[in-house]
């Protein structure tokens, strides 16, 4: 058993968790219709990867 603390990780967590409300809220905003609500939660859960690829897609070009 470790007695390392794991108090690192849940600040990660949190922050991650608080990205997640705030993806949501902000593709919420822009959807229009029943299937842009639908997208709007599945990108508020990935959006740190649609963040990366357009990252690296911008630099690509």
């Amino acid at each position: 058993m470790s007695n390392g603390s794991n108090a690192g990780l849940a600040g990660g967590g949190a922050i991650y968790g608080l990205g997640i409300f705030g993806a949501w809220v902000y593709f919420w905003q822009q959807a229009d219709a029943f299937w842009e609500y639908v997208w709007a939660i599945f990108q508020g859960l990935f959006w740190p990867a649609f963040m990366v690829y357009e990252l690296f897609s911008a630099l690509g070009e």
